[in-house]
């Protein structure tokens, strides 16, 4: 027996809470289960008060006691109860005694689903606001593959009960778009904020996967979180896998390279391999304990009008294919990405940046909006051990080589910038690859889409044959 959901039609653009959770109470095939750890069953009782809750929720269960949990669903290895392993395995023990306890006639009738959070709220001490992982895995035909919705959130509210109340609207919406949005997964993120206030939840991290989303790049899901404001920054791993930021810099030493990698290039990656050699020499550094991040800001994605999309997946796949790790923010200020570094290390943070980009980072005209200006701007970027790795540049017109010991500042900075240096907080890159000081990423990019010859030898092994093959940046064979 075949079934089709219908879209929205005749439903408001922006259904209620209420009127979201009765649709699909009100549809005789979608039937499921609710299991929810940490903050009640926020989720499940808007079902409830919606009405006709009897045809669709088979159960609900809300395991607080750790050992009942762990009985339930088996022991993390870490300890630890709002991970996505745990959100993982709620899903399928859930989702296994859903089939297994239906009987089979009545299978080829239902699509199946699972809702399950762990989350914790905000501690009374108001130190640690609360974060969470939400999923769902449901049919959208009897009988059909299952797939999968996971995000995480952070909370913003400083009331356990609002955090509580964010997390059931996001979680009844979660249900409605996997049932009534999946075919447009952009949109369905931004419905995930219906009858939500923007700043109440951050969404940092989301995928997608199963039959339905075989086409979805989760990477590209990544960068609409930040292009609609849900959060600040993303990730993903060499893999292409959204990954939770946490994850990656908790109690890490970082090292960050920002650029616009388009298309990688081999000065970018001589930039990346003598700062990490001078980094990882660092007195309290552990390079077991040591992340490196290549970092591409929103601003720069905009740098030529509106962000393109192809343009994005680009840089994105050849920096995966060199086996890094990507970091997409909305942090223009070097000051605010060493910030949000600071959320989840105290451990010693690196720049790898080139002169140019040095410099401007004392033009005063980037701290306007800061009551303290520069001042606190530089306090706030090197409060926390952080250091600068200096790339040189060479000037195209005379040759000269521009180092710390001699770019040029504002006289008014000067001072100011001796600080720095004299403190060992500038530290110059000297043996780079004299000959990569030619080579500028603008000058290959004319040349991909011109169709010149002569770029190749200036990326890294193999992404030229990969642009050429896959037609990137405009490239045509």
């Amino acid at each position: 027996m075949s079934i089709t959901i219908k879209g929205d039609k005749g439903f408001d653009n922006k259904p209620s809470t209420e009127a979201k959770a009765l649709r699909i109470n009100l549809n005789p095939c979608i039937y499921g289960t609710f299991a929810e750890i940490g903050a009640g069953q926020e989720v499940a009782r808007h079902f409830f008060k919606a009405g006709g809750s009897s045809g669709t929720i088979a159960k609900t269960i809300s395991a607080y006691d750790k050992n009942f949990s762990d009985t339930i669903y088996g022991e993390e290895e870490d300890g630890r109860y709002v991970t996505e392993t745990r959100l993982d395995k709620m899903m399928t023990h859930e989702m296994r005694l859903l089939k297994k306890r239906i009987p089979k006639a009545d299978q080829e009738n239902k699509m199946f689903f699972t809702l399950a959070n762990t989350v914790a709220t905000i501690d009374f001490a108001k130190k640690f606001k609360g974060h969470g992982w939400m999923g769902i895995r449901f049919q959208t035909e009897p009988l059909g593959g299952f797939n999968e919705i996971v995000l995480h959130v952070r909370f913003h509210q400083t009331e356990a009960r609002l955090q509580q109340e964010a997390l059931g609207y996001m979680g009844v919406n979660l249900v409605y778009g996997a049932f009534y949005k999946h075919h447009n997964p952009k949109k369905l993120l931004r419905y995930l904020y219906d009858n939500i206030d923007e700043d109440a939840i951050e969404i940092d991290t989301i995928n997608f996967s199963g039959p339905k989303f075989e086409n979805v790049d989760n990477r590209l899901m990544s960068l609409q979180l930040i292009r609609n404001g849900m959060t600040e920054a993303v990730m993903f791993d060499s893999d292409g896998n959204n990954v939770l930021p946490a994850r990656v810099l908790y109690k890490k030493n970082i090292l960050a390279l920002r650029g616009s990698f388009r298309p990688v290039t081999k000065v970018n990656i001589d930039m990346f391999e003598k700062s990490y050699e001078i980094f990882t020499k660092e007195q309290n550094v552990d390079e077991a304990k040591t992340k490196v991040i290549f970092e591409i800001t929103l601003s720069n994605l905009r740098a030529e009008g509106e962000i393109d999309e192809k343009d994005f997946m680009d840089r994105a796949k050849l920096l995966c294919s060199l086996g890094h790790t990507v970091m997409i923010s909305n942090f223009k200020e070097y000051y605010r990405l060493v910030d949000y570094f600071s959320h989840y290390t105290k451990n010693q943070v690196g720049l790898a940046i080139g002169v140019n980009n040095f410099v401007e980072i004392f033009d005063e005209q980037y701290y306007q909006d800061l009551s303290g200006g520069i001042l606190e701007a530089f306090g706030k970027m090197f409060y926390n051990n952080l250091k600068v790795y200096l790339y040189p540049i060479r000037n195209e017109s005379n040759g000269t080589i521009t180092d710390s010991n001699n770019l040029k500042l504002h006289p008014r900075m000067k001072e100011f910038y001796k600080f720095f240096k004299y403190n060992g907080k500038i530290v110059d890159i000297f043996d780079y690859e004299e000959d990569y000081l030619t080579i500028f990423s603008r000058t290959i990019l004319k040349k991909i889409k011109e169709n010149k010859e002569g770029w190749e030898d200036d990326l890294p092994v193999g992404i030229a044959e990969m642009i050429k093959k896959k037609e990137m940046f405009g490239y045509k064979a």
